[in-house]
């Protein structure tokens, strides 16, 4: 059963885990629609999308509108959340309020929508003025043309920092998270323990606490892939303690170890979303199997500990 969570401070209740649509510019049409019914079917009718997707600007965001044609009344059963502040173009980064305007608005029509139902911010911009992303998102907000605003890749301070001019709920941080690549978890663990790699404070530490402080959703992506698109945890030789364990849990709650590893997100009381980037449909629904399998703590514990955490 697919678990619904805040989306942030909002009433809005989402689901916990989201389809990931950055790899669909060459699928057919009927590929495409064959992704989006397979998610539907299995509860996920949350798209994430980013303006950089694509091999060209908002290339997957146009495919994504001419292959679903989708009426308005559908529309409005789904959430569609775009990211920008990525320029490939000599490759930087910008928030300014032109691109975010600019952006936005040429995501609204390469989706053939009226309304983005959340922006986030892809990477932090570090010639970012607070003053202009605010003036950016009042612009949007009251236009009709964004309902929330977020972030991706964000530290605490980067957040507080935006804050002091940004007037709306940040009500998303998009990070990477996995068992193995899980370092905003394993900080808490490891503080204070001398010589653990674990136990250094990263950009002034606490992520996941202060998102739940301040009530922002974490949305892990690459939830599967071993650290930095260096392949992913299923089957991978360097962890056969944790593939068993996989395996052996799987057989317990009668799923796939793809959604063992999606439960080890979702049971984490913080709420968070698992982005997925497959272009399968029965990744999706094995992925979505793990939306509400409550893990008890010994196997939540397991699993970091056989990802190579320390756990004290």
């Amino acid at each position: 059963m697919m678990r619904l969570v805040p989306l942030g401070p909002t009433d809005q209740q989402v689901p916990n885990v989201v389809a990931g649509m950055m790899r669909i510019e060459e699928m057919t049409d009927e590929a495409i629609r064959d992704l989006y019914e397979g998610c539907r079917a299995a509860g996920v009718d949350f798209f994430d999308h980013a303006d950089l997707y694509g091999s060209s600007r908002h290339g997957c965001e146009r495919r994504f509108s001419e292959a679903l044609r989708l009426s308005s009344a559908e529309r409005d059963e789904i959430t569609l959340q775009t990211k920008t502040g990525i320029v490939a173009d000599d490759w930087h980064f910008d928030h300014s309020y032109e691109h975010i305007v600019t952006s936005a608005e040429e995501s609204l029509r390469a989706l053939g929508t009226d309304r983005l139902d959340v922006l986030l911010l892809h990477r932090p911009d570090a010639l970012v003025e607070p003053d202009e992303v605010a003036r950016a998102f009042d612009h949007l907000e009251s236009s009709g043309k964004v309902r929330a605003f977020g972030v991706s890749n964000h530290t605490p301070r980067q957040i507080d920092l935006l804050k002091t001019a940004v007037r709306q709920p940040i009500v998303a941080n998009q990070v990477q998270l996995s068992i193995t690549h899980s370092t905003i978890v394993a900080q808490g663990l490891a503080a204070n323990m001398a010589g653990e790699d674990d136990s250094i404070t990263r950009d002034g530490g606490g992520l996941v606490d202060y998102s739940r402080i301040n009530r922002i959703t974490l949305q892990a992506w690459s939830p599967f892939q071993k650290n930095f698109f260096d392949g992913v945890i299923f089957g991978a030789p360097e962890y056969p303690e944790l593939n068993e364990l996989l395996d052996r849990l799987a057989a317990k709650y009668d799923v796939t170890p793809t959604a063992i590893a999606t439960a080890w997100i979702t049971r984490h009381p913080a709420h968070m979303q698992v982005v997925l980037g497959t272009t399968n449909p029965q990744r999706v629904a094995d992925a979505a199997a793990g939306s509400d399998i409550p893990l008890t703590r010994a196997e939540w514990y397991g699993l970091i500990s056989a990802a190579g955490h320390k756990v004290p």
